[in-house]
C-alpha cells in the first residue's frame, strides 16, 4: 500500500482458507524491537462505491441508496451502489459504473474518484474506491444473485440520506462516508 512500515517487515503468509473472492491468511511480521508476531488477515481484490447524485427541477439533490439483506448482520442493510473488485484488471471506474447498472439500473456519464479508503485496517487489505457518480441516464437493472434480486431501490433527498446517518439509521461505513463527503462538496460549491 505505500505506507512507511518505520521498522516492521512482513515475513510471509501461511494461507488458511481460499475463497471465491477472499481468502484468509495468517500473515507473520516482525516487529521494530525483532519480535515475531501473526496476525489473521482477510486477502480481498478491494471493492468500489457509488453515490449516485441527481437533481430535481428545483435543484434539490437526490441520492440513489439500495436497502439489501446482508449475511453477515442477518438483515437489512441501506447502503450506496457497491460491489467487490471481482473481474481480474478491471479498472475502478469500470467497476463502478458495472455496479450501478446491475444493482440500481443508472449509467454514469461522469465519476469522479472521492477517495480511497481501507474499509477495515485492522483485519483486511481491501481498499474501496468510492466515487461520486453524476450525469446518469435510467437503463434496466443487471442484478446478480439473490441478495440483488431482492434489494430494495431508494430515491432519497441527500438531505434526508444525511438525516438518516445522524439518526444512526444508517450503519454501512462506506454509505455514512460517501454521503458525508457528497453532502460537504456540494455545501462548498465543488459539485455540479
Amino acid at each position: 500500500m505505500g505506507a512507511d512500515v518505520t521498522g516492521f517487515r512482513h515475513l510471509g503468509d501461511r494461507p488458511v482458507h481460499q475463497g471465491h473472492v477472499w481468502h484468509v491468511a495468517v500473515g507473520e511480521f516482525l516487529s521494530p524491537d525483532g519480535e515475531v508476531f501473526h496476525r489473521d488477515i482477510v486477502r480481498s481484490p478491494g471493492a468500489v462505491a457509488a453515490v449516485p447524485l441527481q437533481f430535481a427541477d428545483d435543484g434539490t439533490p437526490f441520492v440513489t441508496l439500495v436497502r439489501q439483506y446482508r449475511p453477515p448482520y442477518d438483515g437489512m442493510v441501506i447502503e450506496i451502489p457497491a460491489g467487490m473488485r471481482d473481474v481480474a484488471d478491471e479498472p475502478t471506474a469500470i467497476t463502478a459504473s458495472r455496479e450501478l447498472v446491475e444493482e440500481v439500473g443508472l449509467q454514469a456519464g461522469r465519476l469522479e474518484l472521492l477517495v480511497e479508503m481501507y474499509p477495515s485496517a485492522g483485519m483486511t487489505d481491501s481498499v474501496l474506491h468510492l466515487y461520486l457518480a453524476t450525469e446518469l441516464t435510467a437503463v434496466p437493472r443487471d442484478t446478480h444473485g439473490p441478495e440483488e434480486e431482492h434489494m430494495e431501490v431508494l430515491h432519497l433527498p441527500l438531505a434526508e440520506a444525511v438525516q438518516m446517518v445522524l439518526d444512526g439509521d444508517i450503519h454501512d461505513a462506506k454509505t455514512i462516508i460517501g454521503l458525508l463527503l457528497v453532502e460537504r462538496r456540494l455545501r462548498d460549491g465543488a459539485t455540479g
